[in-house]
């Protein structure tokens, strides 16, 4: 059994917040504690995916419980407020073995297999200025240009800085520096690499800003940089119309432009995304597009989310050249008097992509969520979802995946 480590120390500018925050005064401290809250959230995660492509290995499959203690100061009170923040996280093997491991639920073991348990504690410093926030530690994020994945047992995380300036009206402005990427099987932090392009770096940086023109209208742009390796900016728009009669049409869209940074290789990606949903009563439609131009595939943080309208369960449709299109079906039976269940079905084909062996390069995935969470009574909030997902190519692999989650958040606080 391997014990539980990577506990992360405090940084020297957390400790110097943290000191800060304790050495306020008494209702400055009341504030700090009056303000925080706590949860526990519980996941137990079962994964299969089944090979399905000749010569491959037969299964990866494996169940595990997870834990994950979540707590979250107040501010002190004053001009600047100090505040900590805590995420601890711990995971358990219920079942691997017989060769079936390697589904990222669990940190691999040096035989090939999986650790029996593993855990981690992250600390976040912030101190807030009116209506801007700095934080510092351990965080987690979904932005344009960097995504945390919590598509495991446990989430990943970020070291770095980041922060949020909300202090014109309709307008949001946000930067961040990240140093290291822990990603969601392992305990360690380490380098941060390119997805299909490789390198690795210490420094990924980005800012950009957010502005509702309407309020049924939002702009976004982001300038990303993974240090001596690829420089990205993004620009997307996000309109709600509201047509009546329970009605609506939200338009997403996507366009993102990136190049090499400094000398490691030449990058040239253009990525084109938009994803439409007409939304009637309890049903959804969607239909999506998304083009990769260039010679190269979209660079993005290795063991990171992709912001792509066709990332999806298992694949992000972002290879060389590729053109993509969804088509997707979402029904809350709240409609239907049922509150808490949900139904999700989608369909992406990509094709027009570059590969090694003579031909077109041809894939399609198919995702199926289905969802229930308990709305009242002792078990309010226990919640239960079944994913599967198949996917087949003519260049990667065919699969066949199976993933079962029940989750329950607890308030501690």
């Amino acid at each position: 059994m391997r014990h539980f480590n990577s506990i992360q120390r405090l940084s020297t500018p957390v400790g110097i917040l943290l000191g800060l925050s304790l050495i306020a005064v008494p209702s400055a401290q009341a504030d700090f504690i009056a303000d925080s809250k706590g949860s526990l959230e519980t996941r137990n995660f079962y994964f299969n995916r089944d090979f399905r492509q000749d010569g491959s290995r037969d299964k990866a499959e494996e169940w595990a419980q997870g834990f994950l203690l979540r707590m979250e100061s107040g501010y002190t009170a004053g001009t600047l407020g100090f505040g900590l923040d805590a995420l601890g996280m711990a995971g358990f093997k219920l079942d691997s073995g017989g060769g079936t491991a390697g589904t990222n639920l669990l940190p691999p073991d040096l035989s090939g297999g999986s650790q029996d348990q593993y855990g981690e504690l992250g600390l976040t410093a912030k101190v807030r200025l009116s209506n801007s926030t700095l934080k510092l530690g351990t965080l987690q994020i979904k932005d344009p240009v960097v995504s945390s994945n919590d598509t495991r047992l446990l989430p990943g995380t970020f070291k770095g800085g980041l922060l949020s300036v909300q202090e014109i009206d309709r307008l949001k402005l946000s930067a961040g520096q990240f140093t290291q990427i822990n990603v969601v099987d392992s305990t360690d932090y380490q380098d941060m690499t390119a997805n299909r392009i490789g390198g690795s770096s210490d420094k990924f940086q980005f800012a950009g800003a957010d502005y509702q023109f309407l309020p049924s209208l939002t702009a976004q742009y982001r300038y990303g940089k993974l240090e001596n390796i690829y420089q990205q900016n993004y620009l997307g728009f996000v309109h709600a119309l509201d047509l009546g009669s329970g009605q609506s049409l939200k338009s997403d869209v996507r366009y993102a432009r990136s190049a090499e940074d400094g000398n490691f290789r030449k990058i040239d990606n253009q990525a084109f995304g938009a994803l439409f949903t007409y939304s009637l009563g309890g049903h959804a439609l969607g239909f999506g597009y998304q083009r990769m131009s260039g010679d190269d595939p979209f660079p993005y943080i290795g063991r990171s989310d992709p912001y792509l309208v066709n990332f999806v369960q298992i694949g992000d449709f972002a290879n060389i050249d590729e053109h993509s299109w969804q088509a997707r079906y979402d029904y809350n039976f709240a409609a239907l008097g049922v509150p808490g269940l949900t139904f999700m079905t989608r369909y992406i084909s990509g094709d027009n992509v570059q590969r090694s062996a003579p031909g077109e390069g041809k894939e399609w995935e198919r995702n199926t969520d289905i969802a229930y969470v308990v709305q009242d009574g002792t078990l309010k909030g226990l919640g239960f979802k079944w994913r599967n997902a198949s996917v087949r190519s003519n260049f990667g692999n065919d699969l066949d995946e199976n993933r079962l989650i029940v989750s329950y958040t607890l308030g501690l606080w």
